[in-house]
């Protein structure tokens, strides 16, 4: 019998009554759940909005007040001589922002400059895998009578300095754009203070990745960026940069994008001697080769970078997991200069006169068995009698 125990005494409850009391008993639960969930997808909206920093393979990027931005797109060229570094690089960014910051470690003193737009669009050229066709004899899918889907066809996818002060800005300068500034840090907090001072917060979390770079006593490039018109946010492919400094080997800095949030692809141009590849993984994919040879432009802005320096490798990695990064990309001398250029087969079926060989084929043999079979049949049933064969005599009895 159900009942509410009280006191030592069996209190009826009715019907009506233990359905009510059921109904609050679990109402009672679900309103504290549900408003947990509200606000906390709340809390993660406003954690959003609110992120101030958006990390890109070759540095970060602060949005000033309250806005965002991300770099849909990133391309860089790393130019090594043995002593000199050159990097050219070209950002596509999108967002709210209207003014944005961006910072880039780099291992020796600087000279910025802009770069020559033409030179990615050679690149991309170059390197762009080359269309084959290759035939096939027996129908395979997408071929009649194996067609499947909408009949496309497929193919595979093709991306040290002394002491000194915190912080010195040792120049500053416009270009287009930008207003670049190159620092030097000796002091994890002073780069921070620069930013703040500049109208720019630090976030906690670059903060902390800057330090190793600051422990190294790195430079930076400190740029920023600005529409053309006031009121309107950033957004498009902006000019590209080209930076020079001395540096002992080879680096990519990519420790910075241990900070993202979503997947990274990066998509590297080296142009050096010989043959290059990243010395590890660094904490993502197996780095792939996806173009490798000399440069045979005799005039353009590639030509002109790669004078000296006139093997160029194509190189893309993917990142699934951004907090993984160890490091940043150090180059080295692959073991050896073989060229490298991806192929895009597109598969046809052999045809002959418009009709599939194989048809015609298989169409041909059954016609020719047919025919053979019935001349056989015919010159069978053409063919005279034979006599019978004469009666032989008894055999002696002896």
């Amino acid at each position: 019998m159900a009942g509410l125990r009280r006191r030592g005494v069996l209190a009826r409850v009715p019907a009506a009554g233990r359905a009510g009391a059921r109904t609050r008993g679990a109402a009672a639960p679900t309103r504290p759940r549900v408003l947990a969930v509200l606000l906390a997808l709340l809390a993660l909206q406003l954690g959003q909005l609110a992120a101030p920093a958006w990390a890109c393979g070759c540095g970060a990027m602060v949005p000033g007040d309250a806005g965002r931005v991300t770099v849909g797109r990133e391309e860089s060229v790393v130019r090594w001589d043995g002593v000199r570094e050159q990097v050219v690089m070209r950002l596509t960014v999108a967002g709210d922002a209207e003014r944005v910051a961006w910072i880039m470690p780099v291992p020796g003193r600087a000279t910025v400059r802009l770069g020559d737009p033409d030179l990615f669009d050679e690149l991309h050229d170059i390197t762009a895998p080359v269309q084959r066709e290759r035939s096939h004899f027996w129908p395979q899918g997408g071929d009649w009578p194996l067609v499947t889907g909408d009949g496309a066809p497929r193919g595979p996818r093709p991306p040290r300095f002394g002491p000194g002060p915190p912080v010195d800005v040792v120049g500053r300068q416009r270009l287009g754009p930008f207003d670049v500034a190159r620092l030097t840090a000796t002091d994890p907090d002073a780069l921070g203070n620069w930013l703040d001072s500049n109208g720019f917060t630090l976030p906690p979390r670059l903060d902390g990745a800057l330090r190793p770079y600051v422990q190294k006593r790195w430079e930076y490039v400190a740029v920023k960026l600005a529409p053309d018109t006031t009121g309107e946010p950033l957004t498009g492919t902006l000019d590209p940069l080209h930076l020079t400094f001395r540096a002992d080997e080879p680096v990519y800095p990519m420790r910075l994008s241990r900070l993202a949030e979503t997947p990274q692809s990066l998509g590297l141009y080296v142009l050096a001697a010989h043959r290059m590849e990243p010395s590890s993984r660094i904490g993502g994919e197996r780095p792939r080769v996806t173009y490798a040879d000399r440069v045979k432009a005799r005039t353009g802005p590639l030509a002109e970078l790669a004078s000296g320096t006139p093997f160029l490798t194509a190189i893309g990695q993917e990142f699934p997991r951004p907090e993984r990064i160890t490091g940043d990309h150090v180059l080295r001398r692959a073991r050896t200069d073989g060229t490298f250029q991806q192929v895009i087969h597109e598969d046809r079926l052999r045809t002959v006169a418009g009709l599939p060989a194989w048809l015609l084929t298989v169409t041909g043999g059954l016609a020719l068995a047919v025919t053979t079979t019935a001349a056989l049949a015919v010159r069978r049933s053409r063919r005279p009698a034979s006599p019978p064969p004469p009666p032989q005599p008894p055999a002696p009895i002896g």
